[in-house]
């Protein structure tokens, strides 16, 4: 049987989206409107839910709309409107950073609406006329102040360099005081000296390869218009961008008449005396996996606090070596229960002794069932051997370890501001004639609240939960859990920030994410 495709869009080049556009709406302007309606009024609520992250939008809050010619400025405008709309006492500044004479007519037409309905809460003109908001200071020039910059002045049509004028309108943007700063599609400017910094860059239809690579694009939101609800471009586009449909079957009713069985059963071998958290923080998101059974095999000495800890899971005590790591001595407990498994994950908190590596080495090299290889067992000896399929849960440095191991039944997943998931094709140049196995699928949620210890055993007990859900899917496995893990991620952001939080409070949100959907 062929493996399923997690649900995804195609990431496009700047001239494939070009293409594409001219395609889709064959010069229908009233199409473009409603797109561009939609797009403005998608980016107004992806903006106003970031905001949460740092308390809400203020409910006076002033807004800077920077605009260029064309769909990007008309986009822009629209959101802020709708902002404008919910938030009576906001007000707006709109740079026109070429004039407003030059703007495109859909552009033009946004900007109308916006003033009859914002009326005298809005004012637009060159940088010279706009600060409404400025504050009163002496010595230095002032700058204003807003709670929200708008990057609407280019989209993927942009080619360097940039014009004096858009310098100079993207240096006073990025001077202003500011608390949130939003760019449409792409940051003006890409990686020029004097672009747009972004805070978030917010992708409106299609993702832009370009923004998955750009220094000053932020934290990159896609925002889905419809477009590729009837597949309108090469299917097997080899960088896809995950959906949220790929969580559907997670929020789905159950079978009425399913049992514990139903659900797969997860092994999760970690810990040592050294680090013991790991392996508890995996069992913990096990447990939220939907998994049926957990048990977790974990040296001897931390069985009483663990159990106490997650009563949930079935606690197997293994011998310890001398340091405090799994001893080889147990490894029959592992084989005399290996029947009962439909996943292992293996790794969290293992340690480096090199008794327990050898135990690691020899477990996977020998394992009937799907893996998912996580921390210490990242090494090269231990993700090349034995043939069952595995998920690899590498960050930047773990990845440069193990980028020379090859393992036809290898998927990666690269954690990192955005996360890569793919098999070991997908990681390497493409070539033409490659296979649906060389597709890599890109996670864009989560963010910095996932910056601290024990985010990654978090998943890779996810992952392996899921694993065991469908061991016959191992991409989508890792695909799966790679994006709700981010999508609990922003909304432990949303709903407490991003610094005075636990790591182990993401899992109090993989439930309403699913809810959401």
């Amino acid at each position: 049987m062929k493996p399923m495709r997690p649900p995804s869009h195609p990431i496009l080049t700047c001239e494939e989206a070009r293409a594409f556009e001219a395609n889709y709406f064959r010069g229908d302007e009233a199409a473009e409107w409603i797109a561009m309606q939609r797009a403005g009024r998608a980016l107004a609520a992806a903006v106003l839910r970031d905001f949460q992250e740092i308390g809400g939008f203020p409910a006076d809050g002033c807004v800077l709309v920077l605009a260029g010619k064309g769909h990007n400025g008309g986009d822009a405008l629209i959101a802020a409107q709708a902002i404008l709309e919910k938030f009576p006492a906001a007000t707006a500044d709109v740079e026109f950073v070429f004039g407003e004479r030059v703007l495109r007519p859909l552009a033009m037409r946004a900007w109308r609406e916006f003033q009859h309905s914002a009326r005298d809460r809005v004012q637009g003109g060159s940088a010279a006329g706009l600060g409404r908001n400025l504050p009163e200071r002496t010595g230095a020039p002032a700058l204003p102040h807003y709670v929200l910059s708008l990057d609407g002045v280019f989209g993927f049509q942009f080619r360097p360099p940039l014009d004096e004028r858009a310098v100079q309108a993207l240096r006073r943007a990025n001077a202003a005081d500011v608390r949130l700063r939003a760019a449409v599609d792409l940051p003006s400017g890409l990686d020029e000296p004097d672009a747009f910094r972004a805070d978030f860059t917010y992708a409106t239809g299609i993702v832009k390869s370009p923004v998955l690579t750009c220094a000053n694009a932020g934290r990159v939101r896609y925002l889905d218009l419809g477009f590729f609800e009837e597949e309108r471009v090469d299917p097997n586009a080899l960088d896809r961008v995950l959906t949220s449909s790929l969580l559907a079957p997670l929020a789905a009713l159950r079978a009425p008449h399913s049992d514990k069985r139903t659900y797969g059963h997860v092994f999760i071998l970690g810990g040592s005396r050294n680090y013991p958290g790991a392996v508890l923080m995996s069992t913990l998101a096990a447990l939220r996996s939907g998994a049926g059974l957990v048990t977790a095999f974990v040296p001897e000495s931390l069985v009483a606090a663990f159990a106490s800890r997650a009563p949930e899971a079935m606690w197997i005590a293994w011998p310890e070596t001398p340091a405090g790591g799994l001893a080889l001595e147990g490894q029959h407990l592992l084989k005399e229960r290996i029947d009962r498994t439909n996943a292992l994950v293996i790794g969290p908190g293992l340690g480096r002794d090199a008794e327990t590596l050898a135990l690691a080495k020899d477990i996977v090299a020998t394992s009937p069932v799907p893996l998912v290889i996580d921390a210490d067992a990242l090494q090269p000896e231990i993700v090349s051997a034995g043939k069952a399929p595995r998920v690899l849960t590498p960050h930047a440095g773990e990845f440069a370890r193990i980028a020379s191991a090859t393992h036809e039944n290898a998927v990666f997943v690269r954690k990192g501001p955005v996360t890569r998931i793919a098999s070991s094709a997908g990681l390497r140049p493409a070539q033409k004639g490659r296979s649906e196995t060389g597709v890599t699928y890109y996670s864009l949620a989560g963010g910095p609240v996932l910056a601290r210890g024990g985010s990654g055993d978090l998943l890779a007990g996810l992952i392996g939960g899921l694993l065991a859900q469908t061991p016959s899917e191992p991409l989508l496995a890792a695909s799966r859990g790679a994006l709700w893990h981010g999508l609990a991620a922003d909304a432990l952001a949303r709903a407490h920030g991003q610094t005075a939080v636990a790591t182990t409070q993401l899992l109090d949100f993989l439930s309403p994410v699913l809810r959401e959907l």
